[in-house]
């Protein structure tokens, strides 16, 4: 899945769409610092309120936002692995009788739960639904209307949200004239902020792929491995954040720890180039070949055998592969931090171009060149002649 696949889901995650079909919603309660399922309840998703159906809306559109290879990860199921969840939740999503859907969830809440108690309580919520997913026309002077022909996408979403504490208040009461103390003993649960989640199947372009599902991070950068592995039964996977400290260890071994801001902006700028002329295709990986290229297009002269080995160190792989888009950071915004005692500096990667470190009256400084007169606080900065 890419992020336009992920956002057409997102988009029509909401009330009364005849393009999303939410057959059954089934919530599980697990009590804190147990591995035993207190409560379950299953129910048509239609029967719910309309205000009950925002809620739940809303909570799996958080579930399926985030940054692909941050926060969302599309995981391959690993091939050998006992009480496999690709075939449990597989016989979920195909069959036709509510009993066996709620066991097939239970199954997938037991492998949740398994040796894992919470810290709070937390409620566990699976729902099935179908997307459709419209074709586009043919032609403009098509008479075929693009409702009359659709993919059909069944799937399973989850989401796994912790509750709050009752709150406790004192209120007036009017009629009495007195103060009085009120607890709640229903705890809430917390549908703003789930804790992760996952979909199944992977859905890319109107296609369904059951060898892969979508796991949803609490926080960027913070996969629980323990979920994917033994929950999910996903292979290992590295994260945008790793990638990108991969890339920068084997930059540091064989261009050292020192780089011109001119030479790191023609880096993305090669890299940049790379991933926007392959947005519409698989997304673009380099290998120790690659890198090489970069740098050589960048101005730096290197040694490829000294790339091929420093990927070997870094990766213990001997054919490992970046993703190109976990390396650039954020090209056109001020994604960049420039670090020092007096200031920090935040500045996008196409511009690191226009940036120098320099001697300055025997000190170091940074000039940044600018096409107009600079501001402080309104006002304009007096030009000074460099040097003087």
């Amino acid at each position: 899945m890419d992020k336009k696949d992920i956002a057409g889901i997102r988009r029509q995650l909401k009330v009364d769409n005849d393009l999303l079909k939410i057959t059954d919603i089934f919530n599980v309660y697990i009590m804190k610092e147990s591995t035993d399922i207190y409560h379950h309840q299953s129910q048509p998703f239609e029967m719910l309120d309309r205000d009950q159906q925002e809620l739940f809306m809303n909570n799996f559109k958080k579930v399926l936002t985030g940054q692909l290879d941050e926060k969302l990860f599309e995981l391959k199921f690993k091939r050998d692995a006992e009480n496999h969840s690709q075939l449990i939740l597989h016989k979920g999503l195909l069959s036709t009788d509510v009993e066996d859907w709620k066991q097939q969830m239970l199954e997938m809440t037991e492998k949740m739960i398994h040796e894992n108690p919470y810290e709070k309580d937390v409620v566990i919520t699976f729902i099935r639904a179908e997307y459709n997913k419209t074709m586009k026309r043919q032609s403009e002077e098509s008479e075929i209307s693009d409702r009359d022909a659709v993919y059909a996408n069944p799937f399973i979403l989850c989401s796994i949200n912790q509750t709050q504490e009752p709150k406790k208040e004192i209120q007036f009461d009017y009629v009495e004239k007195e103060f009085k103390y009120k607890i709640e003993v229903d705890p809430v649960i917390d549908l703003k902020n789930p804790m992760t989640g996952f979909l199944f199947p992977t859905i890319t372009d109107g296609a369904s792929d059951v060898n892969h599902v979508l796991y949803s991070a609490g926080k960027a950068n913070e996969p629980d491995y323990r979920f994917i592995d033994e929950v999910l039964n996903g292979e290992e996977f590295m994260t945008a954040k790793e990638d990108k400290a991969v890339f920068e260890e084997v930059i540091r071994d064989v261009c050292g720890d020192q780089l011109s801001p001119s030479t790191l902006a023609n880096v993305y700028g090669e890299i940049n180039r790379v991933v926007e002329e392959n947005e519409e295709d698989e997304p673009p990986k380099l290998d120790y070949k690659d890198v090489e290229r970069v740098l050589t297009d960048s101005g730096e002269q290197v040694d490829g055998e000294k790339i091929k080995t420093a990927f070997q160190r870094v990766t213990l792989e001997d054919s490992y592969e970046l993703k190109a888009s976990s390396i650039v950071p954020k090209y056109k915004s001020k994604s960049i931090k420039i670090n020092t005692k007096i200031a920090n500096i935040s500045i996008s990667p196409q511009d690191l171009q226009y940036v120098r470190q320099v001697n300055y009256k025997g000190k170091r400084a940074i000039m940044i060149e600018v096409e107009e007169d600079a501001e402080i606080d309104g006002f304009k900065m007096l030009p000074e002649a460099f040097g003087e």
